[in-house]
C-alpha cells in the first residue's frame, strides 16, 4: 500500500481507503432517501479486517450515514484498535432538532456524539459535509469559529470541507482554510481535478489534499449492470430515482466499457484498478474512498493498489470516457 500526506499535515493515509456510507443501510433524512441497501455487520467486519491487513488505515464516515449507525458499526469493529487508524467523519446533512445543521451548538453536539459512536477521544479529519451555510452564508462565520475551537480543544486534528460544485469550493476554501476537501471524482467526471479548473488551482495554491468519493461510479465502471435488466432499489436507498442506472444510460456506457476492457481486462479486479488508479494519477489526490459491503468488493478495490497507470493509460481512459 502507498500512502499520501493530507495537505500540509504529517498525517499519512492509504491511497485506497474505505468509504463507510453503505454501512448506514437504508435511511431517510426529512423524508428523502439517503441510504443504501442494508449490510451484514459480520461481512463488513471481515472486509475491514482484510483491508487493514492490506495496509488500509483511513476510514471515511459521517453522522448522517444511517443517522449514526455507520459510525457505531465502525466503532464496534475497530474497538480497542480505533486509535491506530485515521478516521474522518462529517457534520451537515443530519440536522437533528436544529433549524440548520451548521448551527454552532449542533456542530459541537454532533462532534461529541460522533466521538462516542466511534469510541474515540478525537476525530482525525472533521468535514463540513456540504456548502450550504444558510441564506447569505449566515451560519458560516460561527460554524468555522466553532470548528477551530474544537481543534484547539483537541477534539479534532484536521478540518475538511466537502462540497459538490466549483462555486462552493471557490467561496469556502479561503474562509474555512481546510486541510482537505472532499468531492465526487471518477474517470467519467474529474472536473474538480482537471489542470485549469478553479478547484484544482485552489488545491495547489493552498496545498490541500482532495479526497475522492464515487471513483467507481457506484459500480458503473465495473460493468456491474445489465442494460436489459436495470437494477431496482429499495425505499430508503438514495439510488432509487437515479438516472444513471436507466437502460438508456447503460446502453450509452456499454461501448466505452468494451474499449476499456480490451486494454485493461474484463474482470472486476482489473476494472477497479483502472478506475481507482485513474484518480490516483492526479497527485493532488490524497485518497480514493470507494464504498464496500463485503470482502469480495474490498478485495477487488485493493487488487490493483500497487499497479499505477502509465501516462498513456491515463490519456486513453480520458479519451474514451470524455463527455459527449
Amino acid at each position: 500500500m502507498n500512502y499520501r500526506k493530507i495537505g500540509k499535515s504529517d498525517v499519512e493515509i492509504s491511497e485506497i481507503s474505505l468509504g463507510c456510507w453503505t454501512m448506514g443501510g437504508l435511511n431517510w433524512v426529512d423524508g428523502v432517501p439517503n441510504g443504501w441497501a442494508n449490510v451484514d455487520e459480520n461481512e463488513v467486519a471481515e472486509a475491514i479486517n482484510y483491508a487493514i491487513d492490506q495496509g488500509v488505515n483511513h476510514f471515511d464516515n459521517a453522522d448522517v450515514y444511517g443517522n449514526g449507525r455507520a459510525e457505531r458499526m465502525l466503532g464496534r469493529i475497530l474497538d480497542k484498535r480505533t486509535n491506530n487508524f485515521i478516521i474522518a467523519t462529517k457534520v451537515g446533512w443530519f440536522p437533528g432538532t436544529a433549524h440548520h445543521a451548521y448551527e454552532p451548538q449542533h456542530i459541537r453536539h454532533q462532534c461529541e456524539q460522533s466521538l462516542i459512536n466511534l469510541k474515540r477521544d478525537y476525530i482525525d479529519l472533521y468535514y463540513f459535509h456540504h456548502g450550504n451555510f444558510g441564506d447569505n452564508d449566515e451560519y458560516l462565520d460561527d460554524a468555522v469559529e466553532v470548528m477551530y475551537r474544537l481543534k484547539e480543544e483537541g477534539k479534532i486534528r484536521l478540518i475538511g470541507q466537502s462540497a459538490y460544485s466549483h462555486e462552493d469550493f471557490v467561496r469556502l476554501i479561503p474562509r474555512v482554510k481546510p486541510d482537505a476537501i472532499q468531492g465526487f471524482a471518477s474517470a467519467m467526471d474529474d472536473k474538480f481535478l482537471q489542470e485549469r479548473s478553479p478547484t484544482r488551482k485552489l488545491l495547489k495554491e493552498h496545498q490541500i489534499s482532495f479526497i475522492a468519493f464515487g471513483p467507481l461510479e457506484q459500480g458503473l465502471l465495473l460493468d456491474k449492470y445489465d442494460k436489459n435488466n436495470p437494477p431496482k432499489f429499495e425505499p430508503g436507498d438514495h439510488r432509487v430515482n437515479s438516472q444513471r442506472f436507466t437502460k438508456e444510460n447503460l446502453e450509452r456506457l456499454e461501448p466505452k466499457l468494451a474499449k476499456m476492457q480490451s486494454r485493461f481486462g474484463s474482470s472486476v479486479d482489473q476494472l477497479a484498478r483502472m478506475a481507482l488508479q485513474y484518480i490516483l494519477h492526479y497527485k493532488v489526490v490524497g485518497a480514493v474512498i470507494p464504498g464496500f459491503r463485503n470482502l469480495k468488493q474490498v478485495k477487488a478495490n485493493l487488487a490493483g493498489k500497487d499497479k499505477p497507470l502509465t501516462d498513456e493509460d491515463f490519456e486513453f481512459i480520458r479519451e474514451v470516457l470524455k463527455k459527449e
